[in-house]
Order: structure tokens, then C-alpha cells, then sequence
């Protein structure tokens, strides 16, 4: 089993860092990660909406909105909020376990606009691993997948 413990002064660090940087990464990686394979999906309805992640166990929070281009990071307050782990966030990546059971669990909290949230829980789901892994170099993806072989 993965043990993804986050070291105290490195959470510390990251939870008090302002939004904007992370939130430039988060969406640099997810349109070369997350977009191609999104494409492919009806994303409409995600358009416009501001999002919120927040990595407990890192203290790391990202925010964004989706645009008819991809993901920008954005300021205000989200219309969503989903809240897990950094080990829950990948189990979900790579389907080692279910949204539902994380979420009745506890492990997985959503707030906000519920009605967004079943919206991208559905289109998460119908993402393929192997398309964000694609868009991995190939070291990367190797690193990947044995991260979640191991989770």
C-alpha cells in the first residue's frame, strides 16, 4: 500500500503559499493531462464555472475555471470545492477506487453546487487513465503507473 505521508514543514510550506502559483501549475499540467482526453467528452457544462481542489494532507488548494480552451486559474470564490488526500486523488486518477465510496467514506468531500459536482464526477469517470498517462513522458508515465500499482 502506498504511503504518501506529506513530511509537516512541507505542508506547513505549501498551505501558505499564495493561490495563484499553484493554481498556474495545476492548470499548466491538467490541459496537457486532462484536455485531450476531455475533448472527447461533452465538457459544455463545465464552462465558465469556477472549481476549487484542495489537497488536505499538503495544504495545497488550486482554483480554476474552464474556458472553451482548457483550464485558467481564476480568483473568487468556487462554485465547487472537492477535498481528499493526495493518495485519495490518485486512487481516483487511476480507477483504483470509486468517487461513491470515497465520498460516503468521508474521504472525499464535495462542496458547493452539487448538481456541478455529479456533472464532473460523471465526465472524470468516462476519462480514460491511459489517455492522461499518454500525455505523460515516458519515464513519467512509468512512475505513474507504478505509483498506482502500489496505492
Amino acid at each position: 500500500m502506498l504511503n504518501l505521508a506529506i513530511p509537516t514543514p512541507v505542508s506547513t510550506l505549501v498551505s501558505r503559499l499564495p493561490d495563484a502559483p499553484p493554481s498556474l501549475a495545476f492548470t499548466l499540467a491538467a490541459n496537457r493531462l486532462l484536455w485531450p482526453g476531455l475533448q472527447t467528452l461533452d465538457w459544455q457544462p463545465l464552462v465558465g464555472r469556477r472549481y476549487a481542489i484542495r489537497v488536505k494532507d499538503i495544504g495545497l488548494s488550486v482554483r480554476f475555471t474552464v474556458t472553451s480552451g482548457g483550464f485558467t486559474p481564476t480568483q473568487g470564490a468556487p462554485e465547487l470545492t472537492i477535498s481528499a488526500t493526495a493518495r485519495d486523488f490518485l486512487l481516483l486518477l487511476g480507477r483504483r477506487e470509486d468517487p461513491d465510496t470515497l465520498f460516503f467514506s468521508r474521504r472525499l468531500v464535495s462542496e458547493g453546487d452539487t448538481e456541478l459536482g455529479l456533472i464532473v464526477k460523471n465526465l472524470l469517470d468516462a476519462l480514460d487513465p491511459e489517455c492522461v498517462f499518454s500525455q505523460l513522458p515516458a519515464p513519467l508515465a512509468s512512475v505513474a503507473r507504478r505509483l498506482l500499482a502500489s496505492a
